[in-house]
């Protein structure tokens, strides 16, 4: 979680950057409203790839948790059978 906060506080500090910096920038108001147009939009596609490539490890770790999980219930099951088996 924390290279995610990491990341993030990434992609805005450059969002903020960009803007002032087309805000700063000597062009024609008109000119400049297109530029912060499409900045903006470079930078929610920036986030939405973060946050979905975000998405996809978490979703991995959870998978990979999960099915180390199953298989060491599915251990121990078997060990508890046995020595069932082996009390009988």
């Amino acid at each position: 979680m924390k290279s995610s906060n990491i990341i993030l506080g990434l992609v805005a500090g450059l969002a903020v950057g960009a803007t002032i910096g087309v805000l700063l920038a000597p062009d024609k108001g008109s000119k400049t409203r297109k530029k912060i147009i499409s900045k903006t939009k470079e930078t929610k596609d920036k986030l939405k790839g973060g946050f979905d490539e975000l998405l996809d490890t978490v979703s991995e770790r959870y998978d990979t948790l999960k099915r180390q999980g199953e298989e060491l219930l599915h251990k121990e099951k078997e060990d508890i059978k046995e020595k069932v088996k082996k009390a009988s």
